[in-house]
Order: C-alpha cells, then sequence, then structure tokens
C-alpha cells in the first residue's frame, strides 16, 4: 500500500500535463459572451449629440455594430480610422462613449470625424456592465432582430473585419 503513496504524484503530474496540453493552441484572449443569442439588453442613454434619450427601441432594424469605445483608451485610437473606413463603406455602427466626458467625446470626433450613426453616452459604465464589456475597445455585432450574434474584443482592423463581417447578414 505504501508504494501506492509514490505513484500519486506522478498521476497528479499526469492529469496537470493533460490540462495544460488541452488548452495548447485556444486563443487566451477570448471570452465568450453570455449575451450572445439574446437580445440587447434595454437601456436609457442620453445622446451625445443631441442630449435626448434613447433606448434599445431606437436601434437599427438592420444589422449593424455597437462599439464601445472611450477617449482615454489608446487601442480606440488605432480603431477609429478604420471605423470611419467602415461607415463610409455602409457599415451602420453605433458607438457607445464608454466610462468618458462629453466634452473630451465631443473634441474626439470633431477632429478625428463621427463614425457612428448615433452616438450614446454610457458614463458609469452601467450599460457596459449589462453587455459584458471588459475594456474598451469592444464591439458587438446585433442582427436585424436585435440579438446579439457575435463580441470582439479589441480593435476592429482589416485583418479581423472579414471575420466579424461574416456575421452581419
Amino acid at each position: 500500500m505504501r508504494k501506492l503513496l509514490f505513484f500519486i504524484p506522478l498521476v497528479f503530474f499526469l492529469i496537470l500535463g493533460a490540462v495544460f496540453y488541452s488548452q495548447l493552441g485556444k486563443d487566451v484572449q477570448y471570452m465568450p459572451s453570455a449575451l450572445v443569442g439574446k437580445k440587447v439588453p434595454n437601456f436609457t442613454l442620453v445622446s451625445l449629440g443631441d442630449d435626448q434619450l434613447y433606448t434599445h427601441k431606437d436601434l437599427p432594424k438592420t444589422s449593424y455594430l455597437i462599439n464601445f469605445w472611450g477617449t482615454w483608451c489608446p487601442a480606440c485610437h488605432v480603431e477609429h480610422p478604420f471605423l470611419m473606413t467602415l461607415a463610409q463603406s455602409g457599415v451602420p455602427i453605433i458607438g457607445i462613449d464608454y466610462k468618458d466626458q462629453k466634452d473630451s467625446a465631443e473634441q474626439w470626433l470633431e477632429q478625428k470625424g463621427n463614425p457612428y450613426q448615433m452616438v450614446l453616452m454610457d458614463e458609469m459604465g452601467n450599460f457596459g456592465v449589462d453587455m459584458g464589456v471588459t475594456g474598451a475597445p469592444e464591439s458587438f455585432v446585433v442582427d436585424s432582430s436585435g440579438v446579439v450574434v457575435y463580441r470582439h474584443q479589441g480593435v476592429i482592423n482589416a485583418e479581423n473585419w472579414p471575420d466579424i463581417q461574416g456575421y452581419m447578414k
């Protein structure tokens, strides 16, 4: 019986090795969204442009992107020119100014251009929490029935856009 006790660490090591091996090659940055397959959560947010209240009922009735961004976000600066290109090619984008100041956001869009059909302010980050946002930039593809079909964490660029575009039906 005592000899079997010597094999316990070996068995534990083999199990641990198998678990680590099974994780090789997986995208460690990917975090699944609990919202995929569900409707965009209800919200009431103020528009950056006209200070009007908007709800989920005011969102487009076609496929579109929801893009969480902030002027404080270095990666958002990198992503913005590509979003301008997408908007010019007709991709509908709803911008959520995430945990930001109104003046900073207005200045940003004035200087860099506005790729968004609508810009809503989420100053406290409550809508971001409801959407499961972990940081900016983060984008969601929403289908014509208001269901989230894909979540993308990080910068949208020419390299990953073809994959994201596939979800916009």
